[in-house]
C-alpha cells in the first residue's frame, strides 16, 4: 500500500502560491491539502501549479463554519463541494454540519455530500472535528450505524480535547470508528487541547504513542482491506493551536517545523 503524506496549507495563506508549493515539494511532501478559492481562475491557477510541481491535491472544505443556520449552511456546502470537485483532487476533506443541528439536518448534509461525490466521481471524507456533526464520539456513532458507507478523516486530537482523555476509556468507540477512516490528520492532541506544544518533547510522549497506535490501526485495517493507498496530513496549526508565552505572545513552537518533523516520523514508521 502506498503511503502519501501531504503538506497542510493552513497557516500559510500569507505566502504566494508558488512559494508555498516549492516549500512543500522541497520538504519532501507528496502533495498539498488546502481549501480552494471559489473564483475559477484562481482555483485553476492553484491546481495547475500543484500539478506542474508533480504534487497531488486534497481539497479541504471548512468554510461552512461561518454559516450558523441550516439552510445557508447547506447552500454553502453544496457550492464549496462542487467547487472542490471541479479541481479533480485525490479526495475532499469536509468539515460537515454542526453539533447543534438536529440529526436529521446533519444527515441531510451527509446525503448531499454523497450525491455530489457520485456526480463528480470524487471521494468526500468527513472530518472528525469539534463543533461539527462528529465533534464527540457519542454524536458520531449513530451516523456510523445508519450510514455504514460513511468515510471519515481521523483527526482524533479533537476527541481527546472533547473527552478530556486520550480515549483509553473507550476502546469500543475506536473499534467502531477506525474502520471508516480513509484519511488521517496527523496532529497530536492531549486531554486539555487539540495540539501539544511539541510532539517530540518527553512530556508529550504518552499522547504521541496514543495517536500513533490509532494511526497504526487505521493503516493495518486499510492494508487488510486491500487498499492501494493511504493519505496522511501532518496538521500542526498556527496560533491559537500553537501555544504562546504569556504577555509576549511569542510562539512556543513552529507549526511548519513540527509538520516537517512529523513527515519524517511517518516516513520512517511506514516505510515498509
Amino acid at each position: 500500500m502506498r503511503i502519501q503524506i501531504f503538506a497542510a496549507h493552513w497557516g500559510h495563506h500569507e505566502l504566494q502560491p508558488q512559494v508555498f508549493i516549492d516549500r512543500a515539494k522541497s520538504a519532501g511532501f507528496d502533495g498539498i491539502e488546502m481549501s480552494l478559492p471559489l473564483d475559477a481562475a484562481q482555483r485553476d491557477d492553484w491546481t495547475r501549479r500543484i500539478a506542474d510541481a508533480g504534487l497531488a491535491l486534497i481539497v479541504g472544505q471548512w468554510e461552512t463554519v461561518f454559516h450558523k443556520d441550516f439552510e445557508p449552511h447547506k447552500a454553502a456546502l453544496a457550492e464549496l463541494l462542487h467547487n472542490a470537485c471541479a479541481a479533480r483532487p485525490l479526495h475532499i476533506n469536509s468539515q460537515t454540519g454542526k453539533d447543534y443541528f438536529t440529526q436529521e439536518q446533519n444527515r441531510e448534509l451527509l446525503d448531499l455530500a454523497a450525491d455530489i461525490s457520485r456526480q463528480h466521481g470524487v471521494p468526500i471524507y468527513h472530518e472528525i472535528h469539534r463543533s461539527r456533526f462528529s465533534g464527540h464520539p457519542m454524536l458520531l456513532l449513530p451516523y456510523l450505524r445508519q450510514m455504514p458507507e460513511l468515510h471519515l478523516t481521523a483527526d482524533l486530537s479533537h476527541w481527546c480535547c472533547a473527552c478530556e482523555t486520550l480515549l483509553e476509556d473507550q476502546p469500543h468507540t475506536l473499534a467502531q470508528t477506525l474502520p471508516h477512516v480513509r484519511h488521517i490528520h496527523a496532529r497530536v492532541g492531549h486531554a486539555q487541547g487539540p495540539q501539544v506544544a511539541d510532539f517530540r518533547a518527553p512530556e508529550s510522549q504518552a499522547a504521541l504513542e496514543a495517536h500513533l497506535s490509532w494511526w497504526d490501526e487505521v493503516i493495518r485495517l486499510r492494508k487488510a482491506a486491500g487498499a492501494r493507498h493511504m493519505t496522511l496530513t501532518p496538521e500542526f496549526g498556527p496560533v491559537p493551536y500553537t501555544q504562546t508565552l504569556p504577555y509576549t505572545q511569542k510562539e512556543v513552537s513552529n507549526a511548519w517545523e513540527l509538520n516537517v518533523a512529523m513527515l519524517a516520523l511517518l516516513r520512517q514508521r511506514y516505510a515498509a
